[in-house]
């Protein structure tokens, strides 16, 4: 598992039912190419976000494949309509294995 990741969402609190929302996330992820080696001449383990996915009361909302050439930091910005209250769950996939996620709920007034 990667040190410091820490991943971070905006969602509204709350929006009216039939309402598009826009969402945005960041990841704090130093990211790791493979191809560099450490002080000892031992290659640095590739360790990029290879996958992201957002789903709103288990419905699939965004579901992307990153490649290698993705920056450290990966922003996303994307709009969704809200049929109802429910949560956002939102989940990184590392190389490594390590999956990153968090929820935010939201009420529709």
């Amino acid at each position: 598992m990667a040190s410091g990741v820490k991943p971070r969402v905006k969602v509204p609190k709350s929006a009216s039912a039939g309402d598009t929302i826009t969402l945005k996330t960041l990841i704090s992820h130093k990211m790791e190419s493979g191809q560099r080696k450490d002080d000892d001449g031992n290659p640095i383990p590739r360790s990029i976000i290879n996958r992201f996915t957002c789903e709103f009361n288990g419905q699939m909302v965004l579901d992307t494949t990153l490649e290698p050439a993705i920056s450290t930091n990966p922003y996303f910005q994307f709009d969704a309509m809200v049929p109802e209250a429910g949560e956002f769950k939102f989940t990184w996939y590392d190389d490594d294995g390590s999956v990153y996620d968090t929820a935010k709920k939201i009420s529709v007034a």
